[in-house]
Order: C-alpha cells, then sequence, then structure tokens
C-alpha cells in the first residue's frame, strides 16, 4: 500500500499553512503522488515479467539447440524430442516459429553459450526455481536418444555451474530425472501395478523425491512438500515462467504427486 506520499504530504501542509486544512490538501497531493508512484512501479514491474519470461522461453530453446549439436551431430532423437516439446506446449504459429528460430541459433557454430546463459540468469534476477526448471529442461534434451555421453555431460556441467549449481546437485538430478522418466513411463503404461514391476517403480518414485528408500517418512514428506513448492505452476508463473510453458510444471509436479503416493501407499 502506497501512504508515504500522504503523510509527507499531510506534514508538510502543516508546516507550511499552519492549519490543519493545510495539511488536509497536503494529503491530498500526496495522494496524488502515490497513484502515479505505484503506476509507473506496476508498469515497470509488468514490464520486466514480460522481459523475463521471453528471456526464459528463447534461451530456452536456443540452448536446446545447443545441446543438440553439442557432440557434433544432431540426431533424430533430439528433433523430434524438440518438435514433441513445442507440441506439447500446443504454441501457435508464432511462437512455435519463435521457437524453431532459437533452436536453430542454438545449434550455430557462432552461439555463444555463457554469454546466453549470463545474460538469462540476470533476467530471472537469480529466482532458483525458474533456474532449476530450465536445467531440467535441458538435461530432459540431453537424454533424448537415451544416453548422455562426454559432451553431453560438460556441457550441462557448464550450463550448471553458469546458472550455480553444484557438481553435485547436477549428478542429483540427473538421477532424479533419470528416474522420472521410468517413473513416468510406468505410471502411463500401468506397470506400477504389477507384482514383476512394483520394486522397481517404488524405487524410482523414491529417486524421482531425490531421497533414498531408507529415508524416513517425515524426511521424505519434507523433500515432496520442497519438490511440489518448487515446481507449483502458479508460483512459476508468477516468477516468470511463460504461460506457454506451464505444462511442463504440470507434467512435473503431476509426477511428483504420483511418486508419493505410491511410496505412502507402500510405506
Amino acid at each position: 500500500m502506497h501512504i508515504l506520499g500522504k503523510i509527507l504530504g499531510f506534514i508538510f501542509g502543516v508546516m507550511l499553512i499552519k492549519h490543519v486544512l493545510g495539511g488536509l490538501l497536503g494529503m491530498w497531493l500526496g495522494h496524488s503522488f502515490d497513484k502515479a508512484r505505484k503506476g509507473n512501479f506496476n508498469g515497470f514491474g509488468k514490464e520486466k515479467e514480460n522481459e523475463r519470461q521471453k528471456s526464459f522461453f528463447y534461451t530456452t530453446f536456443s540452448v536446446m539447440g545447443y545441446m543438440a549439436k553439442v557432440n557434433g551431430l544432431v540426431s533424430s532423437h533430439e528433433i523430434a524430442f524438440a518438435t514433441a516439446y513445442m507440441d506439447k506446449l500446443n504454441l501457435n504459429r508464432e511462437l512455435r516459429q519463435k521457437a524453431q528460430n532459437a533452436f536453430g541459433e542454438g545449434k550455430n557454430s557462432g552461439f555463444i553459450i555463457d554469454e546466453h546463459l549470463y545474460n538469462f540468469k540476470k533476467n530471472c534476477g537469480n529466482r532458483h526455481d525458474l533456474l532449476l526448471l530450465f536445467l531440467e529442461i535441458q538435461i530432459q534434451v540431453a537424454f533424448a536418444d537415451g544416453e548422455l555421453d562426454k559432451d553431453e555431460r560438460l556441457a550441462l556441467h557448464k550450463i550448471a555451474k553458469v546458472l550455480g549449481f553444484s557438481a553435485r546437485d547436477l549428478d542429483k538430478l540427473l538421477e532424479m530425472i533419470i528416474a522420472g522418466a521410468k517413473f513416468h513411463q510406468q505410471q502411463a503404461n500401468g506397470q506400477q501395478y504389477s507384482n514383476s514391476t512394483r520394486q522397481e517403480s517404488l524405487s524410482n518414485a523414491y529417486k524421482v523425491l531425490g531421497v533414498k528408500q531408507e529415508t524416513p517418512d517425515k524426511e521424505v514428506k519434507k523433500a515432496y512438500r520442497k519438490l511440489m513448492s518448487q515446481h507449483h505452476p502458479d508460483k512459476l508463473i508468477a516468477k516468470g515462467l511463460p504461460p506457454e510453458m506451464m505444462e511442463i510444471a504440470n507434467q512435473k509436479t503431476q509426477d511428483i504427486q504420483a511418486a508419493y503416493e505410491l511410496i505412502t501407499k507402500n510405506s
């Protein structure tokens, strides 16, 4: 609530006119000042939000292109992954073209990834949850062909380091996302109810939450709540995730929820 102008206006009004009416007049002028200040602040905030959303969208697809080319050859799996991502987001023609253009720029030999990542991090205002989701997306790109070669691993370490994640953070994310992909597939196929795959599904569920099977229930619940908070679509949108990419956060929270439910059923 903006009241500084009203307070100062009242004080100066009384001081100058030596009457309460002067204070009221000053308060009225201060109210006008507060309204103008609020409008300018909201306008600036909206502009920064739009800039952050554009930066997330462009950098996601350009670095996706970089990751696809990092080992020297863009495979059909990586192209299919990028196309599937655009399909999942249900992008309109204009946004799909922007995504394709960004992906193409990332594949170019002149693409300076460090510069783009530093700008992206600056635009994100060091919002950890946004940076985390971005890194998770790039890990998924690296695994698009089912493997993670040396060049892809080095590229992921470079990206993680620039964004402020340690090598240990990255290794843990890699394990979580690999398990998440398997768990998601098992969920889609209904295999979690098969006796032969129940233990594997349960093991992957724990890895999705970043915990071990011997972790106490209290700590499992704590990890679950933290992940749900980090990937909550509304929170990420408020922090600068483009609305067009909300489906990514939705899918992530669904997998986290499903993993936790499977664990609680078997604990």
